[in-house]
């Protein structure tokens, strides 16, 4: 039973499709010869559950024309970020329907399972009848989540710990932001699967988050004396709740002129990160919380290069695995991101390039190195490149941007924000131009 129906006198707001009433489970006649209202309900269900693994609109566009394609019929769509507007044509006959999600999230692992679903089609599904198809739907949807919350905990942690290596973070700052970030992320779990809202779920880890941070750290101060500076860290652990996916399909859909998917998007985007930071601004007065700047850490050049390799790696299988990743495609990722990662910052070290073009320069490598494993593995391009980049979006410079301007200090609040922008508008565009390089049908507007 759904969960949210469990709850005495809640009532669902969104009411279910029943898909397989668009089917006869008698019939024999395969989804080729069936009627129109049975082929676009194939149609629209393999696109909605696609936008509900949190791809882009011009991906779930692109499966639902192959899929028409096959079925010998016509199909335009209106993409959103929660619901699709669509019609099936048939010469003189035509289906209009519109599909609408509860949520939105990310589920690499389904998505994996959706794009094979529709690139094997015409060799195993064509020749199916409907309710063949959506029964065989039925177990693609069931792939919720591979990981149970104390996975997805732990996940987070190494991920928001190695994102602290990153900023410049030592070992008391990773420590703390291990602990703050897996508590965090293990009661957002929590509440997500009981349906609460997105604002509580958000609220409730962040404030978790911090305040395992801080409590920590005071033990810690307490027990071995350690010094106060390293306050500096409690940023990190709120880390996880970055929209990497959102804020990257953001702009891709964008680039393609999908208008209404691409600003939705965004806008989801800086929702979570508007809740985020005025919930941990807000506890950073209460505590007394300062964003400083980290302790120095006394690394040679090598041991920089190797150990950010190596945290790169970590905080990418991370988020990867946060969007139910499996775990060889989480390790692809991780690659991708150790390489890319790790080659951007040492252009803002070395030759003091600016962050917005190390993340651009950093971005198109991931997307070049994302197609190659495509290749070899598979893999969908998004799955890789989306987890690979995110360890890139600028979580700090927005806190800072936002702390000051709570404070404000309009100066250095307008410094961090337009800092922040650039970088957030890099990352898409550096995907991008690696998409147009590796991927012909990917440079047309047609």
């Amino acid at each position: 039973m759904n969960t949210l129906q469990a709850q005495p006198g809640i009532k669902k707001n969104h009411m279910d499709i029943l898909w397989h009433d668009y089917s006869d489970p008698n019939d024999t006649m395969p989804i080729i010869s069936a009627t129109l209202p049975a082929k676009a309900s194939v149609i629209g269900r393999v696109g909605i559950m696609m936008l509900a693994c949190g791809t882009g609109a011009w991906r779930v566009r692109s499966s639902m024309n192959t899929l028409s394609e096959l079925m010998d019929i016509t199909c335009t769509v209106d993409i959103g970020l929660m619901s699709i507007n669509y019609t099936c044509i048939d010469g003189n006959d035509s289906f209009s329907q519109s599909l609408c999600l509860t949520n939105t999230g990310v589920n690499t692992s389904q998505l994996n399972r959706l794009e094979k679903f529709v690139s094997n089609f015409s060799k195993n599904e064509r020749q199916q009848t409907c309710e063949q198809i959506h029964s065989a739907l039925d177990d693609i949807e069931k792939i919720h989540g591979l990981y149970s919350p104390l996975t997805l905990a732990a996940s987070a942690a190494l991920a928001c710990g190695a994102f602290t290596f990153l900023l410049g973070g030592g070992i008391v700052e990773m420590l703390c932001a291990f602990v703050g970030a897996g508590i965090g992320n293990y009661i957002r779990c929590k509440l997500s699967k009981h349906h609460f809202t997105l604002f509580l779920c958000i609220i409730a880890s962040v404030s978790a988050a911090c305040l395992s941070y801080t409590l920590l750290l005071k033990l810690l101060e307490v027990i071995f004396a350690v010094r106060l500076e390293h306050e500096a860290g409690y940023i990190c652990s709120m880390l996880f709740i970055i929209p990497g996916f959102p804020f990257i399909t953001s702009g891709i859909d964008l680039a393609k002129l999908d208008m209404r998917s691409g600003t939705e998007r965004l806008v989801y985007s800086l929702i979570i990160i508007t809740v985020a930071t005025m919930t941990a601004w807000i506890l950073a007065m209460s505590l007394g919380l300062q964003p400083m700047d980290f302790l120095p850490l006394n690394l040679v050049l090598w041991q920089w290069i190797l150990l950010r390799l190596l945290a790169s790696c970590c905080g990418v299988f991370g988020f990867s695995i946060m969007f139910n990743s499996p775990v060889r495609l989480a390790l692809a990722a991780g690659l991708i991101g150790a390489i890319s990662n790790t080659v951007r910052l040492e252009l803002i070290d070395l030759l003091a390039l600016p962050p917005a073009a190390a993340a651009f320069i950093g971005a198109f490598i991931a997307g070049l190195l994302a197609s190659t494993l495509k290749g070899l593995a598979g893999y969908p391009r998004i799955s890789l490149t989306v987890p690979s980049i995110v360890i890139m979006v600028p979580g700090l410079y927005l806190y800072k941007g936002f702390y000051n301007l709570g404070i404000m200090n309009l100066t250095a609040a307008a410094s961090w924000l337009a800092s922040a922008l650039l970088v957030i508008l890099a990352l898409p565009l550096g995907l991008i131009f690696a998409r147009i390089l590796t991927d012909k049908t990917f440079r047309y507007c047609t």
